[in-house]
């Protein structure tokens, strides 16, 4: 049986791909950071994990029915939050760099 369509929200289908899509980020990112061979593979485990990690917030808007632009505007909260917190840790390694040259 066809599901109904919904022009105003996500089918169950494409709810559940994006569910899962995120929760294999998140999988694949935990197996990058804790294999033994690849230093490489660890740096991209790194990054996947803090992708992922935020973008696990947006699980709970992959439900059926839920309009996909709820979930665009979550992931760029997601990704304005992510950006915000990079150009902090930048600003603070300029500070300590200021303060270490200081001394």
């Amino acid at each position: 049986m066809t599901e109904p369509r919904n022009p105003e929200g996500m089918s169950r289908r494409q709810a559940r791909t994006i569910e899962l899509s995120i929760i294999g980020l998140c999988i694949l990112a935990l197996v990058f950071v804790f294999q033994p061979l690849s230093i490489t593979l660890y740096g991209i485990g790194a990054v996947a994990v803090i992708v992922g990690g935020l973008a696990f917030n947006l699980v709970p808007m992959c439900r059926p029915g839920a309009p996909v632009r709820d979930l665009v505007k979550g992931g760029l909260i997601v990704l304005i939050i992510l950006i915000v917190v990079i150009l902090l840790a930048l600003g603070a390694t300029e500070l300590y760099k200021i303060y270490l040259a200081s001394d």
